[in-house]
């Protein structure tokens, strides 16, 4: 069974996509005035202390050798090693010594790399306080931009083979997704501006990009882009009205400590309130398209479908799509904090106590606000595309209606244009063997439509 990919999407009436127009621009238009001023001005000063110069190298020698016997611990055992023991011999490829062999003791301790000769490193240069002059280096990870590089190269040439046009317009808003990230959420929170407001607009940007660079500017992806906007609001109200009434700092992190050392003005709550929004963009515009375009198909496939009807049907599919995307919101946010997870396991509090600590109230609330905007995304999209289509699928009819009729020799009123109606007229005019040939035509159409997939166009 072919796929065509030819069909063009059931447009809107003109009414309707210029009520979509007056929706959706002043949206645009506001969404970048709010970017403008909140748009990082002047970069943050470094964070006090000495930046360590990073230096590329490859490994051509290791020799280990047993360690040193440590001291006693206070119950008076032999002390532990804390890893292997013996020199690394590197060619420095960067930096003051690049051509030269340098000398490293092999790393240890927790999480420390393990090297072979051959092995592409990070050189890590270090000065003695005492003495400026005296310079040595320590490996502190393994080069990974080759193996990533090939990597994000068969994941681009996967989703183009794939998806071909749409492969490469996904491709084109993920950059876009990005630059927006790097480019305007995270400098506009370290400037200072209000976290939660830099997600929403950030949030707001990637959407309008992505969606209409992805699925093109039609009346459903306008839908679209209304629901998930919605939903983002209301992500961001539910955040709030979650953290505060768990009095959640935003502590609740390794990462989020450490950043209050290094950047002690951060709104840390503000920053786990914009986690929050951005995290949930990804998962809310998959829901909001996909309703948008079921809403779209149904009334393709049955033009009758009254606006209760249309939003019943389209309703059920999101109800299912709902319940297993409500499971992979928890399992992506148990999956990226395992460690963490397994650490709460081993503790030794009451389960109530654990669940109700500040790490995983977090979580909890995370995953709960994530998708309770995700529920309130399908109804409120379905809505919007059912009142869209019906009232473009009304004025297609009142349109038909309007269309002057034609009349054969006998006074058999038929309509201007179509197959059906060519063999009406000429079943009107008494050419019964031409009537019958029309009608062929129309049965050989319908076979043909037949054979089509519903989801063809998307």
């Amino acid at each position: 069974m072919g796929t065509d990919h030819t069909r063009p999407a059931p447009s809107a009436s003109p009414g309707v996509r210029r009520i979509l127009v007056a929706a959706v621009v002043p949206l645009f238009v506001t969404t970048v005035i709010a970017a403008v001023v909140l748009w990082p001005r002047q970069d943050r000063e470094p964070a006090d202390g000495p930046a360590l110069s990073r230096y590329q190298g490859t490994v051509t020698r290791v020799v280990t050798e047993p360690c040193p016997p440590t001291p006693e611990t206070p119950e008076g055992g032999p002390g532990r090693s804390a890893g292997p023991c013996g020199t690394v011999t590197v060619a420095a490829e960067q930096g003051p010594d690049a051509g030269r062999q340098v000398e490293t003791p092999v790393p240890s301790g927790p999480g420390a790399p393990r090297v072979e000769v051959g092995d592409k490193v990070i050189l890590v240069e270090l000065t003695d306080p005492a003495d400026p002059a005296v310079k040595t280096y320590n490996i502190a990870e393994h080069q990974r931009g080759t193996p990533l590089v090939w990597l994000a190269a068969l994941f681009a040439v996967a989703i183009v083979a794939f998806g071909r046009w749409r492969g490469l317009a996904a491709l084109g808003g993920l950059v876009a997704s990005f630059a927006i990230l790097l480019g305007f959420v995270l400098p506009g929170i370290d400037a200072g501006q209000p976290p939660l407001l830099v997600a929403i607009v950030g949030a707001a940007l990637i959407m309008f990009v992505v969606l209409y660079l992805t699925h093109g500017i039609t009346a459903e992806t306008s839908v679209a882009v209304l629901g998930t906007l919605g939903s983002l609001v209301l992500t961001g109200v539910l955040g709030t009205l979650a953290t505060a009434a768990t009095h959640l700092t935003g502590f609740g992190s390794e990462e989020a400590t450490t950043l209050s050392m290094l950047q002690g003005d951060v709104d840390l709550h503000g920053l786990l309130l914009a986690g929050i929004v951005i995290g949930s963009l990804g998962v809310l515009d998959d829901v909001t398209v996909t309703q948008a375009a079921t809403v779209t198909e149904l009334a393709h496939a049955n033009p009758g479908l009254s606006r209760r009807h249309l939003y019943r049907a389209a309703t059920r599919v999101g109800r299912a799509h709902i319940a297993s995307t409500v499971n992979t919101i928890v399992l992506a946010y148990a999956g990226a904090s395992l460690p963490l997870l397994l650490l709460l396991v081993a503790d030794s509090r009451p389960v109530s106590q654990i669940l109700t600590s500040e790490f995983m109230a977090q979580e909890i609330v995370r995953s709960a606000v994530a998708t309770l905007g995700l529920i309130a995304a399908v109804p409120l999209t379905t809505a919007l595309a059912a009142v869209v289509r019906t009232a473009g699928n009304a004025a297609r009819v009142q349109d038909r209606e309007q269309e002057p009729a034609s009349h054969g020799p006998h006074g058999v009123a038929v309509a201007a244009e179509g197959p059906g109606n060519d063999a009406l007229a000429a079943l009107g005019a008494g050419d019964t063997e031409s009537a019958g040939g029309q009608i062929e035509g129309v049965r050989a159409r319908w076979r043909h439509d037949l054979d089509q997939p519903w989801d063809a166009e998307w």
